[in-house]
This record gives C-alpha cells, sequence and structure tokens, in this order.
C-alpha cells in the first residue's frame, strides 16, 4: 500500500470522527470507510487511529469497551485559506448565535472562531489589529439568554436526526412538571429565538411534537431505525403555525399611517417585497401600502409599533389592536 493511499485513508477517518463529546467506535469508523471503497482490515483502522492520537488532535475513551473515539474539542478545521473577509464573518456570526444558540452547540463551532480570531490578531499591519473592540453584532430587540443544552444530548439528537435513529430521553414535561420516558423518533430541529426544539414523534404516537432540548435531563441513542415522516416538510410545519405564530391565512394588504421614525426603517428594511411609502399632506408622517401575511406574528410587530402606527386596513387588526389597547389601560386601573 502506496503512502498516498494511508493519507487519503487517515484523512477520509479524520473526516468521519465526530467532536467530543461526540464518539464512534473503530469497528463504526470500519464500516463507514468500506462504504466509501476503502478496503482495509479493522486492524488497519485500530493503527491509523492510534497514529493520529499521537498528534494530540483525537482522544480515546477506555473506560469501556470497545473502546470510543473522537476528534478533541480544541482540534481545528482546517481553514488554511482563510481570509479577512471571512475571519470578520465569523466573529460577526459567532456575536450574533451567542443570543441564539445553546452554550453546547456553540461549543462545536469554538474552534473554527478561534481560527478567524488568530487570523485577526495576526494582522498587525493594518487597523484590524484591535478588531476585538471594533466589530459587535446587535440583536434586535430583547433577547432572553438561550436555554442551557447538554452537550451529551446536543450530539446524541443531532446524530439521530442524521442518521434516522431512535432516541429514548429523560424529557421533563412542562405541563405536568415531572420526567418521562419516551422513545422519540426525530424530523426535524428548529431553533427559534432563546430556545431550540426537536420536532418528532414520541413512542408509538403518529402526531408530531416539539420537545425543547434543554428539558432533555438524558439521551441515548438507540440502534433502531427511527420511523419515517414522508410527508413532513419543515417550512410547511413552521409556516402552519406549529410556533404559535399561528398559520398564515394569505396575504392582505396592510394600510397604515406612519411615523417618520418607522417610515425611514421600513425604506431600508422593508417589511415585504410588494411595499410603498408614500407622504401625508400637512404632516411628517408616511402611508404605508404592503402586502403581508395575515398570522398573529405579523399583526403583534404592528402592536408592538405603538403610537408610531396608525392601522387604517385590515378592519380585523384595527380592531383587535384598540381591543389590546383598551385591555392595557383597564390593567392599570
Amino acid at each position: 500500500m502506496s503512502a498516498t493511499d494511508t493519507l487519503s485513508r487517515r484523512l477520509a477517518l479524520l473526516a468521519l470522527l465526530p467532536r467530543y463529546p461526540g464518539e464512534i467506535t473503530a469497528a463504526e469508523l470500519h464500516k463507514r470507510l468500506d462504504r466509501e471503497g476503502f478496503e482495509v482490515d479493522l486492524r488497519t483502522v485500530q493503527r491509523d487511529l492510534n497514529q493520529l492520537a499521537l498528534g494530540q488532535q483525537l482522544t480515546c475513551d477506555e473506560s469501556r469497551l470497545p473502546y470510543r473515539w473522537s476528534l478533541t474539542a480544541q482540534a481545528p478545521l482546517n481553514l488554511a485559506n482563510l481570509d479577512t473577509p471571512t475571519a470578520l464573518a465569523l466573529n460577526l456570526a459567532e456575536r450574533h448565535l451567542e443570543t441564539l444558540l445553546p452554550h453546547s452547540v456553540l461549543q462545536q463551532l469554538r474552534p473554527h472562531f478561534a481560527n478567524a480570531r488568530r487570523h485577526l490578531d495576526g494582522l498587525q499591519q493594518n487597523g484590524l489589529a484591535h478588531w476585538a473592540r471594533r466589530v459587535r453584532a446587535l440583536p434586535n430587540g430583547k433577547t432572553l439568554l438561550p436555554a442551557e443544552v447538554d452537550p451529551n444530548v446536543w450530539q446524541r439528537v443531532s446524530t439521530a436526526l442524521m442518521e434516522r435513529r431512535q432516541l429514548q430521553v429523560e424529557y421533563l414535561s412542562r405541563s405536568k412538571a415531572e420526567i418521562k420516558t419516551l422513545r422519540l423518533h426525530p424530523a426535524g430541529i428548529v431553533s427559534r429565538h432563546s430556545i431550540t426544539y426537536l420536532i418528532g414523534t414520541a413512542n408509538d404516537y403518529d402526531d408530531l411534537r416539539q420537545f425543547a432540548l434543554h428539558r432533555i435531563q438524558c439521551a441515548e441513542l438507540l440502534e433502531e431505525q427511527a420511523h419515517e415522516h414522508p410527508d413532513f416538510d419543515i417550512d410547511d410545519y413552521i409556516a402552519g403555525g406549529a410556533f404559535g405564530g399561528g398559520r398564515s391565512e394569505g396575504e392582505v394588504e396592510l394600510v397604515a399611517d406612519v411615523s417618520p421614525q418607522i417610515a425611514w426603517l421600513l425604506k431600508e428594511t422593508p417589511i415585504s417585497t410588494r411595499q410603498r411609502l408614500e407622504p401625508l399632506p400637512d404632516t411628517d408622517w408616511q402611508r404605508l401600502h404592503a402586502w403581508v401575511p395575515m398570522d398573529q406574528e405579523t399583526l403583534w410587530w404592528v402592536f408592538g409599533l405603538g403610537e408610531n402606527v396608525q392601522v387604517r386596513e385590515p378592519t380585523s387588526w384595527k380592531t383587535n389592536i384598540r381591543k389590546r389597547a383598551i385591555q392595557l389601560l383597564e390593567l392599570d386601573e
């Protein structure tokens, strides 16, 4: 066997290794290499792993049989061709994602972000030398801190989804405030605001449900294949109001008078691809015409503008906003 064959096989082996706390046995690696066309025996794979471990980028759990292998948490991604714009983009992404994703999920990306920082720190000859004091990413509006997800839970949930395998979990039910043992069949993952959800079915039921990852106390990855969800489309599922926005009843023309500040905002960041603003006579306000989804989320956005908007159409929204305003006033009485 040539040195080139050995190098190719070891590069493929590195690509198959999960990052800690993920883990995989030599036997499973052997099977995956075989599927990729590398005809070697298990002993060769074990020798490769031992050799690669000398570079301190691999770790082996020898506390149980069979041994389980991982890339170390500090093993860097291959970003040898990283350029300055990409490094800055990664830095902005890191700061933005810190307000959206659980810590355990971000840990999977830390080596990539660290590599970008090292690149930027090395640019002593230009204005990016003090990049850390010059780059920020701010979320839109008030955000809650992401719910904490156990790293092992994230690793096993994501593996189960990708490999279409079942999960057995201990799940804290919010409605009953008790822990239940469930066998889950994953269909998708959605990260919304500060919470990440696993979408799937439980036990022998067919109805799709949402399981907040931070409420999964522990998870065991099973060998059995998960039930298929052939009709499941994650975009249709979200559009159907699964996350509280309510199913859109189609589009409606929103007609509203907006303050100068909101008019400026909407010129720069439109609420719709079909939108126009018209100056109103004898005032600095403008009239907004925009085709938007007829759903609760858009209505809540309009309501949040407060005194900066006066809705003209649709009439149902105008009535709803007036009713909510009256209820707020009654709370202060």
